[in-house]
């Protein structure tokens, strides 16, 4: 009986908001469900709506395995992906801790112009891109789908404010002890904005990785199509291979989660060293 007393009350408003997030999560999480259902079914079950298909198959991962286009694709993804990734990261970082940390003049109009291309809309730049691209001879290479992205307007915003909270202190402090500029920034202020950098690695690596429009127009061999592209092929005028389509998705977000666990940790780090800060 005092057992029962003494049983702590859950609150209506934490059961609403537990729901909310339970129906919210199963929303979520349904597509990608059904993309793994679709991948385990034949050709003749892919418009059986039914989530456990009858008679699962692994016959197409073995056939999507086999096809050599699509693990080229998947190299040339998870290279061009990973190279922009480290160049945002160096890059962008550099550009924040100049802007946060450097007083000169001209300090805020660059600021402002840089935060200005974040209002353009991707589609208007892919012409400019492209005359770029066709003048400079990056039609159909590795360097004309990355260089869009080797530097982000988004990136420098981000690291700039976080490296604003880092004290001033310590920069003047390591510059009196003599160290270089570039060694006060990858010894002392890096170090200190290692949540931003993982969630900017996150942010750049899935961009970069389920890009569609760039790489399709920048591309016209099928040897250099990125993942995304290349499972575009499996649809055509009178067929589209929803199965086959699925499965290659499937494999695809693979290096995604990678990244996100990989990241994530740093960044669940970080939250927790701030908060232990007195």
């Amino acid at each position: 009986m005092s057992a029962a007393l003494h049983r702590p009350r859950i609150a209506p408003g934490r059961i609403v908001a537990w729901t909310l997030l339970a129906l919210g999560g199963i929303v979520m999480i349904m597509p990608f469900v059904f993309m793994i259902s679709t991948s385990l079914k034949t050709p003749e079950q892919v418009y059986d709506l039914r989530l456990i298909p009858l008679r699962p198959t692994l016959k197409n991962y073995v056939e999507l395995f086999a096809d050599a286009r699509f693990l080229n694709w998947f190299v040339n993804s998870l290279v061009t992906s990973t190279i922009v990734t480290l160049s945002v990261l160096f890059f962008d970082s550099l550009v924040g801790y100049t802007l946060a940390k450097y007083r000169f003049r001209g300090r805020s109009f660059v600021f402002i112009a840089i935060l200005s291309t974040l209002m353009i809309p991707t589609e208007m730049l892919v012409i400019p891109w492209y005359l770029m691209s066709a003048s400079l001879g990056w039609i159909d290479t590795y360097w004309g789908i990355m260089f869009p992205g080797l530097i982000t307007g988004f990136g420098v915003f981000l690291m700039r404010q976080f490296f604003s909270t880092v004290p001033d202190e310590l920069i003047d402090a390591a510059r009196i002890d003599g160290l270089s500029e570039f060694r006060i920034w990858w010894e002392i202020a890096l170090p200190l904005v290692t949540p931003a950098m993982s969630a900017l690695a996150i942010f750049t690596f899935l961009g970069n990785w389920t890009a569609f429009l760039w790489p399709l127009i920048v591309t016209s061999e099928k040897d250099l199509f990125t993942v995304p592209v290349g499972l575009s092929s499996f649809a055509s005028e009178n067929l589209t291979r929803w199965e086959m389509v699925m499965t290659g998705a499937a494999v695809s977000t693979i290096p995604t989660l990678i990244v996100f666990i990989v990241f994530q940790k740093y960044i669940i780090r970080g939250v927790v060293l701030s908060g232990l800060k007195g």
